[in-house]
């Protein structure tokens, strides 16, 4: 029986779970959705609302001026999630062709330390972002006054090849645009003439006598 045990164990170790949940949660913050299975969507999401959770909490330390305290839960984040770089979509192609010694410019410092802005430096024609940077700089600001429900799971009406599992994706809440008033679309050809064929019908049965 599976009594008090709150996750899902998908088939996998647990360090193999771990790098899954970090590796679909980057890719959220980094494009926005994720397209999975829905039992991966369904465990992540949990984990990756932790995570938004600790880097709203972030910048309210930082605005408050507890300094301590946004550093323990940066950490923490960084402990949860780890980091990677994002590298600009416009400069995919000039990334891959870079050498290895030219692509470690555009991701870290001097001193060593990863890029946090994404902004080009120096002679630098563009620098990679950072998911934590993005996480707490972009996507807190998004949710600070909201008391949780960051992501939302929709169900997809495709199943995977293979082994026909359900299908989902998981999506950041906010910045949704409404479809409109919705109207109803014109009827076809074949639709007028049903509808015509079955008013003559009713016109015809009324006209007869009783």
């Amino acid at each position: 029986m599976r009594h008090l045990v709150h996750h899902r164990k998908l088939n996998r170790t647990a360090e193999h779970r771990l790098a899954l949940r970090r590796n679909l949660a980057k890719n959220l913050f980094e494009h926005g959705e994720v397209e999975t299975t829905l039992p991966k969507a369904k465990d992540v999401r949990g984990f990756c609302e932790r995570l938004i959770t600790l880097a709203v909490r972030v910048r309210k330390h930082d605005a408050s001026r507890e300094p301590a305290k946004a550093l323990a839960a940066r950490r923490r984040l960084h402990t949860l999630l780890g980091d990677r770089a994002i590298i600009p979509k416009d400069h995919v192609e000039k990334y891959v062709a870079m050498s290895d010694a030219n692509r470690l410019k555009t991701r870290r410092m001097g001193s060593g330390r990863r890029f946090r802005t994404g902004e080009p430096k120096g002679r630098l024609e563009f620098t990679t972002d950072s998911v934590l940077h993005r996480l707490v700089e972009k996507i807190a600001p998004r949710f600070e006054d909201r008391p949780g429900g960051y992501t939302r799971v929709i169900r997809l009406s495709r199943w995977r090849l293979g082994d026909a599992s359900p299908l989902a994706k998981l999506q950041l809440v906010g910045g949704e645009e409404s479809p409109g008033p919705v109207a109803k679309p014109a009827k076809t050809a074949r639709r007028r003439r049903a509808d015509a064929r079955y008013a003559l019908a009713v016109k015809t049965a009324k006209a007869r006598p009783s």
